[in-house]
């Protein structure tokens, strides 16, 4: 559902790209990193595309979306991400969430809510700060795949 869907009614999210997203999460839950996949698109082509890397690059920026984001400015030539969405298996914390805002995304759209650090209104809302720019949201595309996915990593980290 849109984050503001009078002003923005003309953009539907694609499922295609989210299912790219969950096959980097999937890449990532095989790594042993925890599953979140993300994709920046551009006029209908992916751009950019990451997954988390944490663990394996001991890097604390090592998020999905971070990676993909830094991928897409490569492609363009330029850190301005102006016309472009975001696709995220999980909702983005408040370091990822920042970076789009500062970045100029258009759209942010996530699958699986997250309860702790959810920065785009469950958790926290880093996109609604007072002067800054605000992307479109689109909350909940695929989100049982999503949720399934992190779900089957936590549990087999506990056993």
């Amino acid at each position: 559902m849109p984050y503001n869907a009078m002003k923005h009614r003309a953009y539907v999210p694609e499922k295609n790209f989210m299912e790219a997203a969950l096959q980097l999460a999937e890449e990532a839950f095989a790594a042993g990193e925890v599953p979140v996949g993300a994709v920046v698109v551009k006029d209908g082509q992916i751009i950019g595309r990451g997954r988390n890397r944490r663990e394996a690059e001991q890097n604390v920026l090592g998020h999905a979306e971070i990676e993909a984001m830094t991928d897409a400015a490569r492609t363009l030539g330029t850190w301005r991400l102006e016309n472009c969405t975001l696709y995220v298996t999980l909702e983005p914390c408040p370091m990822c969430a920042g970076t789009a805002v500062n970045a100029h995304m258009a759209r942010i759209v996530y699958g699986a809510e997250d309860d702790v650090m959810g920065a785009c209104g469950t958790a926290v809302s880093v996109i609604d700060l007072p002067r800054a720019f605000k992307p479109e949201l689109y909350r909940g595309l695929l989100a049982e795949e999503c949720a399934a996915l992190l779900r089957k990593f936590f549990e087999q980290r506990r056993k």
